[in-house]
């Protein structure tokens, strides 16, 4: 198979509605289109055909238990794949949708189990990116799409970055340049009493409580998930955004935490080892490659390059990786979250708090 690339930016008005076009065909006819929100990109296809859901599955190499998020351009999409909607599900959806904010409600029957990893929960979201908008809107069904990766690599923000790992094995992919938050949706589960907090995001915690109230955190979180239990959510099994290295995270004071990760560097290969910092930090450390991500006063700069960072690593051929921790509020928390399941929750704690 050869996979087409559609450069957005390349087209005009019209052309750009022509591609969206024929990828809305190949979704109608079951085939497999990357394309970009505002998250990062998703690898996209009919979420009401099992048999499309098996065929993404088989694209990433994931797992089949580990649940899909199904995009919708609309509330009426919302209905047509969900049971019961409930108040706080319209209530978050007013304020966040279209957006970063993924809801688990109970399913309908025509949405497959194969979309649910057999679950009777549907994972539902509205991205806010225009292409996905055009692109769901046009294919005239629900669309499932985790992110546009092989299954435990660092996700893509940008198109490039779906072409490296799925180059071949999809049939197109929508190029709409870098993503603007680069970090997974937040995932709000709202299918039973208390709504709870199965993935961090951009929409805060205290954003989400503004709505609706007190929430609950589910305890994966920050301790990983048992062999033997089942995701409830998309990204909360495995391990997952990582980097073929071994990738530790160093958290505590942060004169401390510069001490032991040069400490740490200093007991490897300089041409094999990585430190992982942000702009604040990255003059503190020598002897190994020094990789900045941001600044810790815009997070969000973070979150944009996490990704193309971890994938960095690989293309440095970095088999040690050294990683400074965040505090876990605001987008701090979804940024740990993510380095943590990169890391296989691999912390070392030092003396002393921030």
């Amino acid at each position: 198979m050869k996979t087409k690339v559609f450069s957005m930016k390349e087209l005009t008005g019209r052309e750009e509605l022509d591609a969206i076009k024929e990828c809305a065909a190949i979704i109608k006819k079951g085939g497999l289109v990357a394309f970009p929100t505002e998250t990062v990109y998703g690898l996209g296809g009919n979420a009401l055909d099992a048999n499309v859901s098996k065929k993404i599955y088989a694209a990433k190499g994931r797992p089949s238990d580990n649940p899909l998020i199904v995009h919708i351009c609309d509330m009426k999409g919302l209905y047509e794949v969900a049971e019961g909607v409930t108040d706080a599900a319209i209530q978050l959806a007013d304020r966040f949708w279209p957006g970063p904010l993924t809801m688990i409600l109970k399913k309908k029957s025509i949405v497959p189990d194969e979309t649910t990893g057999g679950l009777d929960t549907v994972a539902v979201r509205m991205p806010s990116h225009k292409d996905a908008l055009r692109l769901i809107n046009a294919s005239g069904v629900p669309i499932a799409a985790p992110s546009a990766n092989s299954s435990g690599r660092p996700s893509p923000t940008m198109a490039g970055h779906v072409l490296q790992d799925l180059d071949g094995k999809i049939d197109a992919v929508i190029d709409g340049g870098a993503v603007d938050i680069g970090l997974e949706s937040t995932i709000i589960d709202l299918s039973a009493a208390v709504p709870v907090l199965l993935r961090p995001g951009y929409i805060t915690t205290e954003m989400i409580k503004e709505v609706v109230g007190e929430i609950e955190r589910d305890p994966t979180l920050d301790a990983g998930v048992s062999e033997g239990m089942k995701p409830k959510a998309p990204g909360m099994m495995y391990r997952h955004y990582a980097p073929k290295g071994d990738m530790v995270i160093v958290t505590g004071n942060t004169d401390n935490v510069i001490e032991k990760i040069n400490e740490l560097a200093r007991g490897h290969d300089p041409h094999e080892t990585a430190v992982i910092t942000t702009e604040e930090n990255r003059h503190a450390y020598s002897g190994c490659r020094v990789v900045c991500m941001g600044t810790r006063q815009d997070e969000q700069s973070v979150a944009r390059q996490l990704y193309s960072v971890l994938r960095r690593m690989d293309e440095y051929n970095i088999k040690y990786i050294y990683v400074e921790s965040f505090k876990s509020d605001r987008l701090g928390d979804a940024i740990m979250n993510r380095l943590l399941k990169a890391a296989g929750h691999k912390v070392i704690h030092v003396e002393g708090r921030y």
